[in-house]
């Protein structure tokens, strides 16, 4: 999203820039720049820039997951760049980029990306039609693609919500154990009454949408640091959605409350109601806002804080709390699909003299990559268990299963990439590139195309052995590398796997628990993102049909041919 100035860009997306110096007023107590000011900036220029493309007034819909990389301080420089993405039929999509700007050191430090949804207001009757994006670069048709898939994501936000709360309903998560140091969620409940002046209202009429966030975040804080004793840091902000507008003279009541902790983060909801005169006399409130919001604290020696567990006490309390549960698993999904990162290559060419070392350290990477704690379930559907880990900007999959075949025979079968194409939908071809060994093997792949201008294709390592000593484990690690004889086409998008492959463990003679581990790099995450999200099942299918391929084999057929 690399802007130029408006002298040197030809006609395209519409792009805004505003900088502003963090001054006192802008900043808590702790000399940090306040969130709410920063989401005021935020919020002022993606609608510059939507206006700017539009050519008519346009308000906010919805302002997707954001995340906080930086704290910003007084005397430094904020700079916002803001342009449009894509154009639907009333609606674009606004990428936002905040930059921290040291004035001391010129040291620039990204603090977020984001993504904001405005609607252009129709004039009169007349139906607005908005024009296209044009597309000047290949970054900007990425982005375009990426577009589409971050708006099918919020419109089925809300089916994907609803089942996987059925799904974790199922699910015994240990909301009733005991515990001394629990804190009922109600004693963070914090409610807040602002009145709606003119100067809180844009230039439409309306409460200013980055106003209504602000407030949101002054309340969501201090239910926060009801948990935690300490000024809590603001983290990301799970997509703020507006039902609908307000007007000066509007009574905005905020309602915040502690819906769970997760060790050193929580969730706080924040529900926004607006009422007129006559409402307010009526107690008739109209629902214009919510949000959930991600905190975390640090003390005195700047070490995280662990937040206490809360004790849901009503059913509304287990819902809420069942629900952070939820939202962090599409939080973790959509993250991905929203913070699109380009990959920095990390392929090893692949030397002959150094095959001994190239074949060990795939296998310990992978060995390695399985042996980190952290892990969480993320899913348990049927025969197949989904976990994640995620290290910094770097997200990793483990997805376990069960199956009723001897080990060795399920490790001669997912060695063979060969035939990977036969259950996974995912591969359409894996050729034979280069059989280095009986235990290494090149391979080039090609897969099928995901929210890309281009299918992808890899040049991988696949390197298989059997368990040695004491261990019961077989390994199959991949790893993308580079080959002079299988140059990048122009046909695909030249992608690599950084570490994935298959742990297979005996269980007995006649069964084996298979596992699959891949460190995501962002060319194949559009694989990923939506299994870990909640709105697609193509990883579960893929391990689905992996066992039932595993299962229906013989011996004869693929062994012994």
């Amino acid at each position: 999203m690399e802007l130029s100035g408006p002298q040197k860009r030809p006609p395209g997306g519409a792009d805004v820039q505003m900088c502003q110096a963090i001054l006192p007023g802008h900043a808590t107590h702790r000399g940090e720049l306040s969130a709410g000011q920063l989401l005021k900036w935020i919020d002022t220029t993606a609608c510059l820039a939507a206006e700017k493309h539009a050519g008519v007034s346009c308000v906010t819909a919805s302002m997707d997951d954001i995340q906080f990389e930086e704290t910003a301080r007084v005397g430094q420089i904020i700079d916002i760049k803001a342009k449009v993405i894509r154009a639907f039929n009333t609606s674009m999509e606004i990428g936002i980029k905040v930059i921290l700007q040291d004035t001391l050191t010129r040291i620039q430090k990204l603090i977020s990306v984001a993504f904001s949804t405005f609607v252009a207001k129709p004039v009169g009757e007349e139906k607005v039609r908005l024009k296209p994006v044009t597309l000047l670069t290949e970054q900007d048709r990425v982005e375009h693609d990426l577009a589409s898939e971050r708006r099918k994501v919020r419109l089925q936000q809300e089916d994907t919500f609803q089942s996987l709360m059925r799904e974790n309903s199922k699910s015994d998560d240990a909301i009733y154990d005991q515990e001394d140091c629990m804190v009922s969620t109600g004693d963070t409940w914090v409610q807040s009454i602002e009145l709606v002046l003119p100067p809180h209202a844009n230039h439409h009429g309306n409460t200013f949408g980055g106003q209504i966030m602000a407030w949101m975040e002054a309340v969501a804080n201090i239910s926060a640091s009801r948990l935690c004793g300490s000024q809590p840091i603001l983290k990301s902000v799970d997509m703020f959605k507006f039902w609908g507008p307000s007007t000066v003279g509007d009574r905005l009541v905020f309602n915040a409350i502690v819906n769970n902790t997760f060790q050193n983060w929580v969730e706080v909801g924040v529900r926004v109601e607006a009422y007129n005169c006559d409402e307010w006399s009526k107690g008739q409130g109209r629902h214009i806002n919510s949000a959930f919001l991600i905190y975390y604290a640090v003390d005195h020696n700047e070490e995280l804080i662990i937040f206490p567990r809360v004790k849901p006490i009503s059913k509304d309390d287990i819902r809420r709390y069942r629900g952070a549960i939820v939202r962090k698993r599409i939080r973790l999904g959509r993250k991905y699909v929203i913070s699109h990162k380009e990959d920095i290559p990390l392929c090893v060419h692949w030397d002959a003299n150094k095959q001994a070392h190239l074949s060990r350290s795939n296998v310990d990477a992978l060995k390695d990559l399985a042996a980190k704690s952290g892990w969480e379930v993320t899913s348990a559907v049927g025969e197949v268990k989904m976990h994640t880990l995620e290290e910094r900007d770097v997200l990793s999959v483990w997805v376990e299963k069960q199956v009723e075949r001897p080990a060795n025979l399920a490790f001669d079968l997912l060695s063979d990439f060969t035939k990977r194409p036969l259950w996974d939908s995912h591969y359409l071809s894996c050729e034979v590139v280069e059989c280095v060994s009986n235990d290494d093997t090149i391979y080039y792949i090609t897969c099928t195309k995901v929210s890309s201008s281009k299918p992808i294709d890899l040049v991988v390592l696949v390197s298989r052995r059997k368990p040695i000593e004491d261990s019961n484990t077989y390994v199959v690690a991949v790893k993308s590398v580079t080959l002079a004889s299988v140059p990048p086409s122009p046909q695909y998008n030249r992608s690599e796997i950084t570490c994935a492959g298959f742990l297979i463990q005996a269980v007995d003679n006649s069964s084996c628990k298979v596992s699959y581990l891949n460190q995501i790099s962002s060319s194949i995450l559009p694989y990923f993102a939506g299994n870990i999200g909640g709105w697609s099942r193509s990883i579960e299918e893929a391990a689905a049909s992996c066992i039932q391929f595993i299962e229906e084999a013989t011996i004869d057929r693929f062994i012994d041919k």
